[in-house]
C-alpha cells in the first residue's frame, strides 16, 4: 500500500526505521526481530541504503522479506550519492518488479573527506533531483527528508525550506523529518512549510534517547539539538544505563502524544536497530 494511502485514513501512521545488517545471517535475525513487533500493527517499516555499494542489495532484499515474510508494508531509501543514473534504475526496477510500492528519496551522506566541492561530478547531486528521476520513470509514492531545525549544511532557514519546496515539486509525495527533541520545533516548520505551499504530509521523526554519549553524536552529524533541561537530566545518570533509557523514553513518549494530540500525522521512529524503547512507546501510544 503507498504511505500517502495510509495517511489518508485519518488515523495516525505509525513506522519504524531500520538499517541492514552487514551480513545475510544478520538480515535474517533483524526479520525476525521486525517480526517481533508486527504485534504493535506498526503501518510499514523503512531500510535504509548503504554507502557501501556492496551492501545495497541487503535495503532490496530486507524490504522484500519485511514486506512478504513479516506482512509489514515497506518503503526502500535509495541514495544518489555514488550512484549512476543507471545503478538507481536498476535498484528501482527491481523493487517495482517486488511489488515495492514506496521509496524514500534521499541525498545521502557523502564519503568521509568529501566536501561536496566535486558535486558537480554526480549525476544526481539533490534529493529533488532524484526525486524527479524517480517520478519522471515510474509510479512509487516517493518520500522525502525535511529538517525542522534546517539541514546542517544550509546556511539559513529560509534557503533550507525552499529547498524542501524544491524537493516536493520534484516529485515528493510525503515529507520525513529528521529528529528532534523539541515540538515546536516541528510545528514552526510545519506552519513554515504551509506558507510556502507545500500540502503533503509532514510527519515527525522521533529517536528515544538510551545513550547519553550517542545521541550528543548523533545530534551533531544531523543539525539536531537537545533542550539544555533535557540534557541536565541526561548527564545527571550518564553513568546509569537503565535510568538513560527511561529518561529518554519518558521523554519520547510525552513527546510524540502532544505531537499527534496537535495533529501531526504519526511517528515515524528511528530504531537504530533496537525494540524496546519503540515497543514501549508505541504500546502506550496504541493504548492511550
Amino acid at each position: 500500500m503507498r504511505i500517502t494511502d495510509l495517511v489518508e485514513r485519518g488515523s495516525p501512521v505509525f513506522s519504524f526505521e531500520f538499517f541492514p545488517p552487514r551480513t545475510p545471517t544478520g538480515s535474517r535475525a533483524l526479520v525476525r526481530t521486525i517480526g517481533e513487533l508486527r504485534h504493535l500493527h506498526p503501518d510499514f517499516v523503512s531500510v535504509t541504503y548503504p554507502l557501501d555499494p556492496s551492501r545495497r542489495h541487503l535495503t532490496l532484499e530486507l524490504v522484500s522479506n519485511i514486506k512478504y515474510e513479516v506482512g509489514i508494508e515497506s518503503m526502500a531509501h535509495l541514495t544518489c550519492v555514488g550512484s549512476s543514473r543507471e545503478k538507481l534504475s536498476q535498484a528501482l526496477e527491481w523493487l517495482e518488479q517486488a511489488g515495492i510500492e514506496n521509496v524514500l528519496a534521499l541525498r545521502g551522506d557523502r564519503p568521509s573527506g568529501d566536501d561536496g566541492e566535486e558535486e558537480t561530478e554526480q549525476e544526481l547531486a539533490h534529493a529533488s533531483d532524484l526525486a524527479a528521476f524517480v517520478r519522471d520513470r515510474f509510479g512509487f509514492c516517493i518520500g522525502g527528508a525535511a529538517y525542522p531545525e534546517k539541514h546542517p549544511e544550509a546556511p539559513d532557514l529560509e534557503t533550507d525550506l525552499k529547498n524542501t519546496v524544491t524537493k516536493v515539486r520534484a516529485g515528493c509525495d510525503f515529507l520525513i523529518t529528521q529528529l528532534f527533541f523539541d515540538n515546536d520545533d516541528y510545528f514552526r516548520f510545519v506552519s513554515r512549510a504551509h506558507g510556502m505551499g507545500i500540502r503533503v504530509p509532514i510527519v515527525p521523526g522521533i529517536m528515544p534517547i538510551t545513550s547519553v554519549q550517542g545521541i550528543k553524536r548523533m545530534t551533531q552529524l544531523c543539525g539536531a539539538t537537545i533542550p539544555p533541561d533535557l540534557l541536565a537530566e541526561l548527564e545527571r545518570v550518564d553513568d546509569d544505563e537503565e535510568a538513560v533509557a527511561q529518561i529518554g523514553i519518558a521523554h519520547a513518549r510525552a513527546q510524540c502524544q502532544d505531537l499527534l494530540d496537535r495533529g501531526a500525522p504519526g511517528i515515524h521512529f528511528y530504531t537504530l536497530n533496537r525494540s524496546t524503547a519503540t515497543r514501549e512507546i508505541l504500546s502506550h501510544l496504541r493504548g492511550a
